[in-house]
């Protein structure tokens, strides 16, 4: 859901982008936060995304969302203020 030219710089930038699969859009699959390079805080419930996520070499946490983000309408990205990572 991102422009095909924000993807394509990515891409051209040598990123490699995670495929979040359709069926878990609904359940915030896509909603996932960087704490560190490799490292991410996602709902719970996405299966295909969370392996994915590892596959590529991730440390994956999850929380269960039902109340603060499936009532609330929002995912990790959403529940957080920016913070200051050291690379």
């Amino acid at each position: 859901l991102m422009p095909i030219s924000f993807r394509n710089e990515l891409l051209h930038r040598g990123f490699t982008l995670v495929e979040v699969p359709e069926q878990e859009f609904e359940s915030m699959g896509c909603n996932v936060l960087a704490t560190d390079a490799r490292e991410c805080i996602m709902v719970a419930g996405n299966p295909l995304t969370e392996n994915a996520l590892k596959k590529a070499g991730c440390t994956v946490y999850t929380y269960k969302g039902e109340e603060i983000s499936y009532k609330g309408g929002g995912g990790p990205t959403c529940l957080t203020r920016p913070i200051y990572r050291r690379d």
